[in-house]
């Protein structure tokens, strides 16, 4: 299927297992791949204001997750290394090799153990305000009741169908923007209104809920014991960019931190001001910092 979406490029979408959903911003010809991939509850929508900035020196793709935006879940299994599974697939049949993955929040998670578990896929990698083990006093109160709240069976299906019977759908979408530290009444109001067409879109809500709360759980999994997840950050070998909004709740920045003292080969960049979803609060800004660092590692991604 390909729809036409001007700006926001072209829709389309294949069978990886099961229906997934994408978006091709287009890019020039020999310019290096970049795929983009959304974090929890997010979808192709996150990376209206970004990606158009990055088509002048890249070929930019957006997929859909199993489970978000457009890419109904059907039966599939939509846990944290299941969406590893269909990325890899989406890198493979789709996007070419290898690529640059830049993943916010959970698709930061499913970016590094894609990076760890096929080396040879990707040859750079950035993650903003991606889910990360830190310390745990550093959490958002609100955010950790919220996530135990996921992780208990039935109480999380059943507090995510109250909060829809109680909340409009423009509701929703500007509260889970005010969550991720992005004012609503600052965006364009085109990003509200496909965001509000996307929900209204959806067709099997159950399976969404459900396929939302596998991949909460499978992350706050990996988190709580993030042994085999420290062990995949270790294994990456590619250029990696490591952004992070110091006003994010989500994602503490002292986690931030921890990670870039660990891997100091990393490129740290500290946003000042800017919460979980800089690529929606600061894209421009955000745009000019990878460009720029896709320039600066171009020999070192080519010789990965």
């Amino acid at each position: 299927m390909t729809e036409l979406g001007g700006t926001y490029g072209q829709s389309r979408t294949v069978d990886l297992g099961g229906p997934v959903h994408y978006v091709d911003f287009g890019g020039p010809d020999g310019a290096p791949t970049v795929v983009l991939v959304h974090g929890l509850g997010g979808s192709h929508l996150n990376w209206d204001l970004f990606a158009p900035l990055l088509r002048p020196q890249a070929r930019v793709l957006a997929l859909d997750l199993p489970g978000f935006g457009r890419s109904e879940p059907g039966g599939r299994r939509t846990a944290v290394h299941d969406n590893v599974d269909v990325l890899d697939r989406f890198l493979a049949e789709v996007a070419g090799t290898p690529v640059v993955l830049v993943g916010n929040s959970m698709g930061g998670m499913i970016s590094i153990l894609q990076t760890a578990a096929a080396p040879d896929t990707v040859n750079g990698l950035v993650l903003l305000d991606a889910a990360v083990p830190g310390p745990r006093r550093a959490l958002d109160p609100l955010v950790a009741a919220t996530f135990a709240l996921y992780a208990i069976p039935m109480l999380g299906e059943r507090f995510l169908a109250l909060r829809r019977k109680r909340s409009t759908p423009l509701r929703q979408v500007r509260d889970m923007l005010r969550l991720c530290g992005v004012d609503p009444d600052t965006l364009p109001s085109s990003v509200i209104d496909r965001s509000l067409g996307l929900i209204e879109q959806r067709q099997d809500v159950p399976a969404m809920d459900k396929a939302f709360l596998a991949a909460v759980r499978s992350l706050l999994k990996l988190l709580v014991d993030p042994r085999s997840y420290r062990t995949a950050m270790a294994s990456i070998r590619v250029p990696v960019l490591l952004v992070q909004g110091d006003r994010d709740r989500l994602v503490p920045v002292a986690a931030a931190r921890d990670i870039a003292r660990r891997h100091p080969r990393w490129r740290y960049l500290e946003l000042p001001g800017v919460g979980h979803v800089p690529q929606l609060q600061v894209p421009e800004e955000l745009a000019t910092e990878v460009l720029a660092w896709l320039d600066a590692t171009a020999g070192a991604r080519a010789s990965v």
